[in-house]
């Protein structure tokens, strides 16, 4: 992920750079600017390829990439890094780990040479303070002290954060008509139906944390710097936290879970800092999906693979038609 990813550091370095991509990602004038910024490309997609059509978006969002030679290999490049993470770290030729290393390189080395294009190009206009993507808002934050980030942590994060009932009203729009955030808090089903999916099927099977002092836990004694893994996929299936868990149910969102029961982007002061990100980006899609589209799953009993992540063995294809 890299040395300064908010995702890697501890203590207040942590707490450092949560607040850059913290205030970078979820003020309202960023998140509008996202909401604005995904839907051109969702509404005027054709009914395939709705991965590339992401892929485009992040593009976007990230550091204003459009489709072409660049965003074709980010895509392979993600895809490398995304099945090492999780494999054996043996740092060889041949082995995942060796590949994502190098496909980690790589994704540096594109997103630094943007970087410096934005920095040339901001010397050149004198215009300071234009954001345009997340690029730009790492690289323009400055915190209460006055301090900025370097070069090297915006990268970093720039990579890792790569790595979340309908009112009437919304169904008055015209179909194709872009929503606003304003619009997305106000999508009370659509909202439910995002919650339950990525319980159900959240990315990040579990968290790991390390002990900072010794604990006792229901009998047990953990001592200081253990590491223990919580198994965030047993929470979210467990009959005592979700009634009928397997069972596919947005209406159970009528009522919030109870703490500590649902913990799909962590929790504390190291939950994830996109988790508005990505509800509200899967709101929009869902909206736009909803009432343009008709879709039919091709494959149900399609075969599951595991790794990097648990997934339909031929990507969920679905077949869409517009309304």
């Amino acid at each position: 992920m890299g040395r300064n990813s908010l995702v890697v550091v501890h203590g207040q370095a942590h707490e450092r750079l949560r607040s850059f991509v913290s205030n970078s990602i979820n003020r309202p004038d960023a998140l509008q600017l996202i909401a604005a910024c995904v839907q051109p490309r969702l509404v005027s997609a054709s009914t395939r390829g709705l991965n590339l059509l992401t892929l485009q978006n992040i593009g976007k969002l990230f550091a204003s990439l459009e489709p072409g030679p660049i965003l074709d290999s980010l895509d392979k490049l993600y895809d490398g890094m995304l099945k090492g993470i999780r494999a054996y770290p043996l740092n060889f030729p041949g082995t995942a780990s060796h590949h994502a290393i190098q496909c980690r390189k790589k994704l540096e080395a594109i997103f630094r040479v943007e970087l410096e294009k934005k920095k040339k190009e901001e010397e050149q206009s004198n215009r300071v303070g234009t954001t345009n993507d997340l690029m730009d808002g790492l690289m323009q934050m400055i915190d209460e002290e006055g301090n900025q980030l370097s070069d090297q942590e915006v990268l970093d994060n720039i990579i890792s954060l790569i790595i979340g009932e309908e009112n009437l009203a919304m169904w008055k729009k015209k179909k194709g008509d872009f929503i606003t955030i304003e619009d997305v808090s106000e999508l009370k089903y659509t909202n439910k139906v995002v919650e339950e999916t990525i319980r159900s099927a959240n990315v990040s099977g579990f968290i790991f944390r390390l002990v900072t002092k010794e604990v006792e836990y229901k009998g047990y004694r953990i001592p200081k710097n253990w590491k223990v893994i919580i198994w965030l996929r047993y929470l979210h299936t467990n009959t005592e936290n979700f009634e009928d868990p397997l069972c596919f149910n947005p209406e159970r969102w009528n009522v919030p879970a109870r703490p500590g029961t649902y913990l799909v982007f962590g929790g504390g002061p190291r939950i994830c800092a996109g988790n508005m990100l990505a509800r509200m980006q899967l709101a929009i899609l869902l909206h736009h999906l909803s009432v343009g589209y008709k879709w039919e799953l091709l494959n149900p009993d399609a075969k599951m693979i595991y790794l990097p992540n648990p997934a339909p063995a031929d990507g969920a294809e679905i077949a869409f038609s517009k309304i």
